[in-house]
């Protein structure tokens, strides 16, 4: 049997399967992507404009995620939460039955927890670059902190923090092959499967190496094109300068 057999589509090869892992690894990281954000962007304001208690709370949530391997808070997740809320759902109804936590909300959770600690980092790198007298002007027009963010700030924190955030996007489509331990169909797991089963590591991942680095590659060109793009007023305008 040639390798155009093993990944043919149908019963007699793996292309289906690892078609559909590839799905279940895009889905991950797209349905990561905005909790992961949204999340390190509130830690991000409260380690700048909390109070001390908000500001400690921030601090030890990003560094303490960024302390621990991905794998261990995974692990974590997908175990100690399930565990916590079984013990809750059982407090409150004894009879209740065994509640088991998804493998695919489980690696949602761990991974934008990893990713909002490192996120926050990046905004709160950004809002620092962003110019004071800005959000005073716009308190001076009597503007709304929540109106100075949405027309004023945010537009400017984007720019400035779209490369870094580009890059850990990449560091995300990546790390989603760790779910695979956890028993997600991912396409990590449909080659481990695929390998276990034809006895054919190199063939299955080097075709998952090529998937991540094709999928990579696509990735950096458009947050090439965002980046350029996010920065056209920026050029035009220093070069009128």
């Amino acid at each position: 049997m040639d390798w155009l057999t093993y990944l043919s589509f149908g019963d007699a090869g793996w292309g289906d399967e690892l078609l559909q892992g590839l799905g279940v690894t895009l889905a991950l990281a797209l349905a990561t992507l905005p909790l992961g954000l949204l999340l390190g962007l509130a830690v991000a304001a409260l380690a700048l404009f909390g109070g001390r208690a908000a500001r400690s709370l921030a601090l030890a949530f990003s560094t303490t995620l960024r302390g621990l391997p991905e794998l261990l808070t995974l692990f974590i997740i997908y175990h100690g939460v399930g565990m916590g809320l079984n013990a809750l759902l059982h407090w409150h109804d004894p009879a209740a039955g065994h509640l088991e936590l998804s493998p695919f909300v489980a690696g949602v959770l761990a991974l934008a927890l990893v990713f909002a600690a490192y996120s926050s980092e990046v905004w709160r790198g950004a809002w620092q670059a962003l110019d004071g007298g800005q959000r005073e002007a716009g308190e001076a027009m009597g503007l709304r902190r929540l109106t100075i963010f949405r027309v004023i700030e945010l537009p400017q924190l984007l720019r400035l923090a779209l490369p870094g955030l580009g890059n850990l996007w990449i560091n995300l489509l990546k790390d989603t092959a760790l779910v695979s331990v956890i028993a997600l169909s991912d396409l990590m797991r449909m080659a481990n499967i695929a390998v276990g089963a034809t006895k054919k590591p190199f063939l299955f991942f080097l075709v998952v190496c090529l998937a991540y680095w094709l999928v990579c590659l696509l990735c950096e060109y458009l947050l090439g094109r965002m980046e350029r793009r996010a920065n056209r007023g920026q050029r035009m305008g220093g070069a009128a300068a």
